[in-house]
């Protein structure tokens, strides 16, 4: 009994000295767990990295697609950011790479979509598509190799004339003839320019027009009595005075200084001049003299060479685009061989019309970047034009300066990335400027 109790004894102690086997494998198995849990923390990490690594490329990818196409993305894309900076998310299961949404619309090359693309092209100093058509109306584009403009305008001009042939008696009564003259005339002008950009600098441009006239001409006090009123039309269409102009970027806009351009241009007559064409007698007096006589034709140029030299500036005040010009026309003289509207006689001699100075200024204000309203104020004040048979004088012709003052009102609208369409309505202020036009350019950017 007591070799047994001792063996038992033995037994026990050796069993308390052996740690058990449930509590060894339960910390193998937290140390491991802790291990993975760190591997998979750091993978999750490395995963969210490259999918916003894919993102990010994806939208570069869709960029750099859009300029091949001809289109800029509304918003330059993100760069990617290093990896060491990027927080680690929070654990999560792993999911499958999510598709990047497809890339919003975007904006046509030349002008921006939104407001947001407006602003960064105007913190990067570029020019937003409604400053650029100001200027294109206004002075010139540098920065374009080729622009190809048509336009059409349409003029209407009404002048009424009140004529008294006679005297007064009793400080009341008229005794004479009363003929009340009115000249109607409407212009259709289509006008096909062409301006080449040499350098950053420099542009030419030559004006090609053609014109169609039609004017109705009323007299009344026809045959003696003040209520009969005799009418005739005339008309007249072909190719105007073609002009070749130069425009020189002398100042870039700086702070205060504006956009500053010099403009240098020469008209040539190659219209049909007004002078030599023959008039139809309508109706003599007793004594055979001419009492109405039309023209037969309707001219479309003035018939002498003529040169321009002006200035024109445009400054960015934003929202607002100021601009204004200030120009002289030299009308050099010519020789015709009949300057006398009587078809009964040949008196040849020289013209020349008087010289003209023109002012104008006006404000733009962009709604937004494709469209813009401009409201401007332009002059023309022209001196007498002179005429000298041969053998005499020169002399001034009564009635024949003026002063054409208009207020005008545009909206230019860009249409494509290259295309622009320009309407201006202008309203005369003075007797010697047209009651109204209405014109439409529609010019062609390469």
């Amino acid at each position: 009994m007591a070799a047994g109790l001792a063996l038992v004894l033995a037994a026990s102690t050796a069993a308390a000295q052996v740690p058990p086997p449930a509590t060894m494998a339960s910390d193998a198995d937290r140390a491991e767990m802790r291990r993975l849990m760190e591997q998979l923390t750091q993978m999750r990490s490395a995963y969210a990295q490259e999918v916003r690594r894919l993102r990010e490329l994806d939208m570069q990818m869709q960029a750099l697609q859009a300029r091949i196409e001809g289109r800029v993305p509304p918003a330059a894309p993100i760069a990617a950011q290093p990896a060491a900076s990027a927080p680690a998310p929070q654990p999560s299961p792993p999911r499958a790479a999510p598709v990047a949404p497809a890339a919003p619309a975007v904006a046509e090359e030349g002008y921006a979509g939104t407001a947001e693309d407006a602003r960064r092209a105007q913190e990067e100093g570029r020019e937003t598509r409604s400053v650029a058509d100001v200027k294109q109306q206004n002075q010139a584009l540098f920065d374009r190799r080729l622009v190809l403009e048509n336009s059409l305008a349409y003029t209407r001009y009404d002048r009424k004339q009140l004529t008294l042939n006679g005297f007064l008696a009793l400080d009341a009564i008229f005794l004479g003839n009363i003929a009340i003259e009115n000249v109607e005339s409407d212009t259709l002008n289509y006008n096909f320019a062409a301006r080449w950009g040499l350098n950053p600098r420099l542009t030419l441009n030559l004006d090609v027009p053609y014109l169609a006239r039609r004017t109705v001409y009323q007299k009344g006090g026809a045959g003696g009595a003040a209520a009969s009123i005799a009418q005739e039309r005339t008309s007249g269409h072909g190719i105007g005075d073609v002009s070749l102009s130069a425009n020189y970027k002398l100042f870039n806009e700086r702070g205060i200084w504006p956009d500053t351009v010099l403009n240098l241009g020469v008209t040539a007559p190659t219209g049909r001049e007004p002078y030599g064409i023959n008039w139809r007698i309508l109706e003599r007096d007793d004594d055979d003299f001419i009492r109405f006589a039309v023209p037969e034709e309707q001219p479309t140029g003035n018939g002498l060479w003529a040169a321009t030299v002006g200035l024109s500036a445009v400054k960015t005040t934003d929202p607002a685009i100021l601009f204004g010009n200030v120009g002289y026309t030299r009308t050099f003289s010519g020789s015709f061989d009949d300057l006398d509207n009587n078809p009964e006689t040949v008196n040849p001699g020289h013209v020349r019309l008087g010289d003209a100075y023109f002012f104008g200024a006006g404000v733009a204000f962009a709604f937004n970047e494709r469209t813009s309203l401009s409201i401007s104020f332009s002059d023309r004040l022209a001196a007498r034009a002179r005429t000298r048979y041969e053998g005499d004088v020169w002399r001034k012709v009564i009635g024949s300066d003026g002063n054409a003052a208009m207020f005008n009102l545009g909206v230019t609208h860009a249409l494509n990335p290259n295309t622009t369409l320009v309407g201006i309505l202008g309203i005369g202020l003075t007797p010697d400027a047209p009651d109204f036009s209405l014109t439409f350019k529609l010019p062609y950017m390469l």
